[in-house]
C-alpha cells in the first residue's frame, strides 16, 4: 500500500474517532457504524482518483459527486431516479429530513432517538467534516490544519454532552489527530530516505522506524500528556480535563458527588415564541381549592457581576423527609400541601420541578437530593420525561411584621449570599440606596426595590430590547427601564446584595391555568424566573419584581391579611382565572436578542430537557458545525486582513521596521493580484516589475516608488527617517491593483489571496526546525 493510501485511510480513521464523542447525543451506535462505511466508500474513492491520477481540481469533486450518490442511496433511494441518481424530489426529501432533524434536535432531550432526520444530520456532517480532513492532510498533504475541522466536531460533541466522559473522547480524538501527524510523518520520510533518516540503531531489525519518526512519537505522547495534566495545575480551570467534577448536574456516578457550577441560564426564545404553546406540567393538588403556586426548579446563587449561575453543591441521597428550610422559625403559619406533577412525555430535564418549599417527595428513579437549594437532580441520565410524582410541600404565610422584625443571619450565610463583584458598576448600588432611602430595615427595602420595579419606577416589560452584555448590562437595564422577568430578579437580586440582604434568583414556572377538571395546566410560557432574599425566621422568601408577571406576594403588603394568596391587579397568565380547558395567555417571554441576563434555566423551559441540550443548544450541533464549514474555507481572507492591519497601524517605534512592513504588505498585495514576488530584484527594480505588470499609472504608481525609496533609505542610509503615509501609499497601490483586473481575480484576491501561502511554509520552516531539534546529534568522534 502507497503512502498517500495509509495517509487517506489515517484521515478516515481519524474522523471517526473524532466521530465518537457525538456517540452520547443519540441512542445506539447504529448511525456511526453507517458513518465508517460511508467513510470508508468516500476515502476510497479519492486513493482511486490520486492513482489514477486525477487532477487536484477533480479530486474532491468526484468525492463530492460519490458522497451526494451515497446519501441518496441511504435516505432518499425511493425519490431518486433508478434509485442512486438524485433529483428533484430527492433533493426535496434531503430538505425534508433536514427540516425534521432541526425540529427533532430542538424537541428530544440527550440520548435523543434515532430519527431519519437526527440520522441524516449526524451521517451527513461527519461525511463533510472527513472530506474536508482528507482534502487537507491527503490531496494537499497538510495533516496539521486538518485538525481544526476534527476538532470542531469534537468541540461541539463535547459542548452537547453532560461532561461524564469527556476526557475519554478526547483521548480518542487526540488519537486520531497523532495518528493522522504521524502518518504524514512516515510518508515524507519515505519521500527523504536515509539522508534524513540517518543510520539505524546497531542491532535494529530491518524496516525500524529511525529516530526522527521515533522522536515525533515522544514528542506527540509528551504534548497530549500536557494538555491533560497541565490544567490541573490551574486553579481557574477547576481540576483541568481530569480533574474530579463530581456527578454534574444530570450525571451523577450514584455516590453521591457534587453539582457541578455550570451555567443553566439559556435562552428562552425558542421555548417561549413557539406558536403551538405545549403544556409542560400538569400539577393536581390535593385540596380542593386551586392554590396559585410557582414550581421551582434550581436556584442561582452564583453572581459574577454578569451571570447568576448555581454555585457547585454536594448532593447526596433523597432523604424520606426533607429537613426543614433554613431559617424558618415555628412561629411562621403553615399548612401542607399534597401535589401531584405529571411531566409531559416530550419535556425531559434533569432539575426535578417542585412547590418550594418541599417537605417530601415520591418518585421513581435515579434522583439525588442536594441540601441548600432543596432541589432533586437526576442520577445516571434520569429526566423527568413523562414521570408522575408527588410533591409534599409547605404553604408559608409569613406576615410583614416578621418579616420587618427578623434577626440578622447567620454571618457565614449573609457573607456568602451578599457578595458582589468588585466589577459591578457603582450605579446599581447607588440606585439601590436612593430607592430605598428612609427604609427602617431590610424588609422595608426589599418591597420598595419590588415596587419601585413593578409599579412606581416607570420600566416597561418588553422582551425585545437589547440591554448588551457583560457587567454593565444591569446598569443598562436600570437607564433604559426595558426588560422582562430575568433582567427584573437579575437587577432586584443585585441591588438586594449591595444593601446587605441575602439574596439569589429563582427559575421555574410561574402559577398555570387552572382546568376544568381541578388541575393546574403549566406550559412553555409560564416559565419564570423571581429573586428570592432571606430572612432569619422565615428563610427564603419570594419577591415579585416584573409587572404584570406572576403573582404579588401578599407578605410584601404590610396592611394586608396574613395570607400567601396573590394580587389579582396582576395576574400571572391575564385578567381571567377562572377554570378553563383552553385558556392561555402569556408569561415571562423571550430574552434580549445579545444581553448578559439570558433566560432562564434549560431545565425550566427547553424542550430538550436540562439532562441535556436544550433545543437552542441542540441546533448549536448544526449551526457550529455550518459555521466551522464556512469560516474553514474563509481563514485566508481572515488571517490576510489581520496581517493587513497588523502591518499598516504605525504603531511600532522602529522607523526601519514600519517601512519594511509596509514593503511587505505592498509586495504581498501585488502578489495577491498576481503579480509573484521576486526576491532577486532590488526594492527599486521590484517597483518598476509591479508597476508594469500590474499596469498602475498615476498615483498608485508614484506611490508604489515612494515606499521602494523608504525601503532603500532604510536599508541604506546611516541613520533611518520615517517616510510618512505610507500606510495611506500602499492602500494607494492595492486600489490601483484592483483597477484592471477582472471580477474573479479581484474575487480571489479577497477569498484566496495566494500571499496566505506564506502561512504553509512558516509551518513548513517550524516543522523542518523542530525535526532538526528533535533528530540525535552525532556523537563528538564518530565517523
Amino acid at each position: 500500500m502507497s503512502g498517500r493510501a495509509r495517509l487517506a485511510l489515517s484521515a478516515a480513521a481519524a474522523t471517526l474517532m473524532a466521530s465518537c464523542a457525538m456517540l452520547p447525543l443519540v441512542d445506539g451506535p447504529t448511525w456511526l457504524v453507517l458513518s465508517a462505511l460511508l467513510v470508508a466508500v468516500q476515502a476510497g474513492v479519492g486513493i482511486g482518483a490520486r492513482r489514477i491520477p486525477l487532477p487536484r481540481s477533480l479530486t474532491l469533486p468526484a468525492q463530492l459527486l460519490v458522497t451526494l450518490v451515497l446519501l441518496t442511496l441511504v435516505f432518499a433511494h425511493g425519490a431518486a431516479l433508478g434509485g442512486l441518481v438524485p433529483g428533484p424530489r430527492a433533493f426535496l426529501r434531503f430538505g425534508e429530513l433536514l427540516g425534521q432533524g432541526s425540529d427533532d434536535v430542538s424537541h428530544y432531550a440527550i440520548p435523543a432517538p434515532l430519527t431519519d432526520g437526527i440520522r441524516l444530520l449526524l451521517v451527513g456532517g461527519v461525511l463533510l467534516v472527513h472530506l474536508l480532513v482528507d482534502t487537507l492532510a491527503v490531496t494537499f498533504r497538510r495533516a496539521a490544519p486538518a485538525g481544526l475541522p476534527l476538532l470542531a466536531l469534537y468541540s461541539v460533541a463535547a459542548g452537547l454532552s453532560d461532561g461524564s466522559a469527556d476526557w475519554l473522547w478526547f483521548l480518542v480524538a487526540a488519537a486520531g489527530y497523532l495518528m493522522l501527524l504521524l502518518a504524514e510523518g512516515r510518508e515524507r520520510l519515505a519521500q527523504w530516505g536515509r539522508v534524513f533518516g540517518g543510520p539505524p540503531r546497531a542491532g535494529a531489525p530491518a524496516g525500524a522506524v529511525t529516530a526522527p519518526a521515533r522522536t515525533g512519537r515522544r514528542i506527540g505522547v509528551l504534548a497530549l500528556g500536557v494538555a491533560l495534566v497541565v490544567p490541573l495545575a490551574l486553579p481557574t480551570l477547576h481540576g483541568g480535563l481530569l480533574g474530579e467534577a463530581g456527578s454534574g448536574v444530570g450525571a451523577g456516578n450514584g455516590r453521591g458527588g457534587t453539582i457541578s457550577a455550570v451555567n443553566p441560564l439559556v435562552s428562552l426564545r425558542d421555548s417561549l415564541n413557539v406558536d403551538d404553546d405545549r403544556q409542560v406540567l400538569s400539577l393536581r393538588p390535593s385540596t380542593g381549592e386551586v392554590p396559585d403556586m410557582y414550581v421551582r426548579i434550581v436556584s442561582l446563587d452564583d453572581f459574577d457581576g454578569t451571570d447568576w449561575k448555581p454555585s457547585q453543591r454536594h448532593i447526596g441521597a433523597v432523604p424520606g423527609t426533607f429537613p426543614e428550610p433554613v431559617g424558618l422559625s415555628e412561629e411562621v403559619k403553615r399548612s401542607t400541601l399534597r401535589t401531584v406533577i405529571t411531566a409531559a412525555d416530550w419535556y425531559a430535564q434533569d432539575w426535578l420541578p417542585m412547590p418550594y418549599p418541599p417537605s417530601g417527595v415520591r418518585i421513581d428513579g435515579n434522583w439525588r437530593y442536594e441540601p441548600v437549594g432543596m432541589t432533586l437532580v437526576g442520577d445516571h441520565g434520569q429526566t423527568t420525561r413523562g414521570k408522575t410524582y408527588q410533591v409534599t410541600s409547605l404553604d408559608l404565610r409569613p406576615t410583614a411584621k416578621q418579616l420587618a422584625g427578623a434577626p440578622k443571619p447567620p454571618a457565614a450565610l449573609e457573607r456568602e449570599y451578599t457578595r458582589v463583584p468588585a466589577r459591578l458598576p457603582d450605579v446599581v448600588a447607588r440606585t439601590a440606596e436612593e430607592v430605598t432611602s428612609g427604609a427602617r430595615n431590610h424588609y422595608e427595602e426589599a418591597v420598595r426595590l419590588q415596587d419601585w420595579f413593578s409599579v412606581d419606577g416607570g420600566f416597561r416589560y418588553d422582551t425585545e430590547v437589547q440591554v448588551g452584555r457583560g457587567a454593565n448590562a444591569i446598569a443598562n437595564f436600570l437607564k433604559r427601564k426595558e426588560g422582562f422577568c430575568v433582567h427584573f430578579s437579575f437587577a432586584m437580586a443585585a441591588m438586594a446584595r449591595t444593601l446587605g440582604i441575602p439574596a439569589r434568583v429563582a427559575v421555574g414556572f410561574a402559577p398555570g391555568t387552572p382546568q376544568g377538571d381541578g388541575s393546574v395546566s403549566v406550559s412553555l410560557k409560564d416559565a419564570h424566573a423571581w429573586p428570592e432574599l432571606y430572612f432569619q425566621g422565615v428563610g427564603w422568601t419570594r419577591f415579585e419584581p416584573t409587572p404584570t408577571r406572576g403573582t404579588t406576594p401578599a407578605y410584601t403588603q404590610p396592611d394586608a391579611p396574613s395570607s400567601a394568596r396573590p394580587d389579582r391587579e396582576l395576574p400571572s397568565r391575564g385578567a381571567a382565572r377562572e377554570p378553563s380547558a383552553a385558556t392561555r395567555g402569556e408569561d415571562c417571554a423571550t430574552p434580549p436578542r445579545s444581553g448578559a441576563c439570558a433566560g432562564p434555566s434549560a431545565a425550566v423551559a427547553a424542550p430538550g430537557g436540562g439532562g441535556g441540550p436544550s433545543g437552542g443548544l441542540w441546533a448549536a450541533l448544526i449551526v457550529l458545525g455550518a459555521l466551522a464549514l464556512v469560516v474553514l474555507p474563509l481563514s485566508p481572507m481572515l488571517w490576510r486582513t489581520r496581517v493587513r492591519a497588523r502591518r499598516l497601524d504605525g504603531h511600532s517605534p522602529d522607523p526601519a521596521e514600519r517601512t519594511q512592513a509596509a514593503w511587505r504588505e505592498l509586495t504581498d498585495s501585488a502578489w495577491d493580484f498576481g503579480v509573484a514576488p521576486d526576491d532577486s530584484l532590488t526594492p527599486r527594480g521590484s517597483a518598476a516589475r509591479i508597476v508594469r505588470l500590474g499596469r498602475l499609472d498615476g498615483e498608485a504608481e508614484a506611490a508604489v516608488h515612494r515606499v521602494a525609496a523608504a525601503l532603500e533609505q532604510v536599508l541604506y542610509a546611516p541613520e533611518p527617517r520615517p517616510a510618512p503615509e505610507l500606510a495611506e501609499d500602499v492602500r494607494r497601490v492595492v486600489a490601483g491593483l484592483a483597477g484592471p483586473v477582472s471580477r474573479g481575480t479581484r474575487l480571489r484576491a479577497l477569498f484566496a489571496p495566494r500571499s496566505a501561502r506564506r502561512v504553509l511554509w512558516s509551518a513548513q520552516a517550524r516543522w523542518a526546525a523542530l525535526r532538526r531539534a528533535a533528530s540525535p546529534r552525532p556523537v563528538r568522534g564518530e565517523a
